[in-house]
């Protein structure tokens, strides 16, 4: 759980966020990065790492570069903590809407008849 902690740190950062939104967009390389940021490649590289780090994003050598992307596996555990909140909120409405019912719900029925 560490690790899923680390990704939602390591997206904190507002340059980091829009670093890894442009990989998960489309693999690029550090000086693609760079040229549409208001930051210098060294600094895009030690936020590459960072995100590398958290596993969300991975990277390979295309020639004399790395081309970074975005790290399914990564994502899938950020994803599976976010669905333990979301399944353990359904599971808590669904026992609120259940008690509600129950004590709303009449068990007995009017002994009066009505119009027939």
């Amino acid at each position: 759980m560490a690790t899923d902690i680390a990704g939602f740190a390591a997206l904190a950062d507002p340059t980091r966020r829009e670093i890894f939104e442009r990989v998960a967009a489309r693999p690029s390389s550090v000086g693609e990065l760079a040229a549409g940021l208001p930051v210098s490649r060294p600094a895009v590289s030690q936020h590459l790492r960072v995100l590398k780090d958290a596993r969300l994003v991975a990277d390979e050598a295309v020639g004399t570069r790395r081309v970074y992307r975005a790290d399914p596996e990564g994502l899938a555990m950020l994803r599976e903590y976010l669905d333990l909140f979301w399944r353990r909120s359904l599971d808590s409405f669904a026992a609120v809407a259940e008690e509600t019912f129950h004590d709303h719900a009449d068990p007995t029925p009017d002994p009066t008849p009505g119009p027939t």
